[in-house]
């Protein structure tokens, strides 16, 4: 039987970024997909204009008509939120489902390059923590991390050995499970550090960047790892593959002209397998 996956995340009319980029991977790799938009976005932000509609009132009503109709899924990922209340509604939602059993993927999204994104203020970290505290497994960048646990943002020239075990020691203070961190910098190399709670093993997986920033790509990893854990793959294998995918993608549009819409996904598809 397909699995049915729900992913709350905001949702652009225009760039293949949050839902726009995550439903066509998840449901080319073969599940059922179903979405609870936090947002409408008229357009990526990185075109510097747009217009965001909050959805939080449309959440609280939707969870409460799915409950008394007894909606259920396979697994919840969670990506960009709002606002406090809709952080606790959230987050009382992935409680429920983790007491079924049901995996939740949280993406902690907050910020980057060592700040805060315009617009969030530092109480979303400590909502965010609660939120991470129920994930199965927490996917936040290296500035997000640091937000989460305090810890020093190293810059460019990264972190020791010591301090990618010690990072990933306070994450597993917040979340007692797995952790996977992107963007982290590793004794001058980019990488992308993790925990798998199910083997009890950490893994430092390092990769050559592309010059070219497009947003959605965390989105893409993150619907890889997803779709590759819960198909049976170990963590470090299914991080591997997230990574191998998103960056083929980034090298086959790296000389797009419109590098603010994100990856046409829809075209390449064919090279994502379940």
């Amino acid at each position: 039987m397909t699995e049915k996956l729900l992913l709350i995340n905001d949702l652009a009319g225009y760039g293949k970024v949050a839902l726009g980029a995550m439903m066509p991977v998840l449901t080319h790799m073969g599940y059922d997909i179903y979405t609870l938009p936090t947002a409408l976005v008229s357009n990526t932000l990185d075109y510097g204009k747009f217009e965001i509609l909050d959805t939080t009132d449309y959440i609280a009503g939707t969870l409460r008509v799915w409950d008394e109709l007894g909606f259920s899924f396979d697994a919840v990922s969670t990506g960009f939120i709002t606002c406090d209340r809709q952080s606790e509604l959230i987050a009382d939602f992935c409680a429920k489902q983790q007491e079924r059993g049901v995996p939740v993927f949280v993406d902690p999204i907050m910020g980057d390059e060592g700040k805060l994104y315009n617009g969030i203020g530092r109480g979303a970290v400590e909502h965010m923590r609660r939120l991470v505290s129920l994930a199965d497994v927490a996917v936040p960048n290296y500035t997000e991390a640091c937000l989460l646990t305090g810890a020093p943002y190293a810059g460019a020239q990264g972190m020791s050995e010591s301090g990618v075990t010690r990072l990933i020691d306070c994450m597993r203070r917040i979340c007692q499970r797995s952790v996977v961190v992107t963007s982290a910098a590793v004794e001058g190399r980019t990488a992308v550090i993790g925990y798998d709670h199910e083997r009890d093993e950490s893994f430092v997986i390092p990769f050559e960047e592309v010059p070219v920033r497009f947003p959605g790509t965390g989105d893409v990893f993150t619907s890889v790892l997803m779709g590759k854990k819960l198909s049976g793959q170990t963590l470090e294998d299914a991080t591997a593959c997230a990574m191998h995918v998103v960056k083929d993608l980034i090298r086959k549009n790296q000389f797009a002209t419109d590098t603010y819409k994100g990856i046409p996904l829809e075209r390449y598809l064919g090279s994502i397998k379940r």
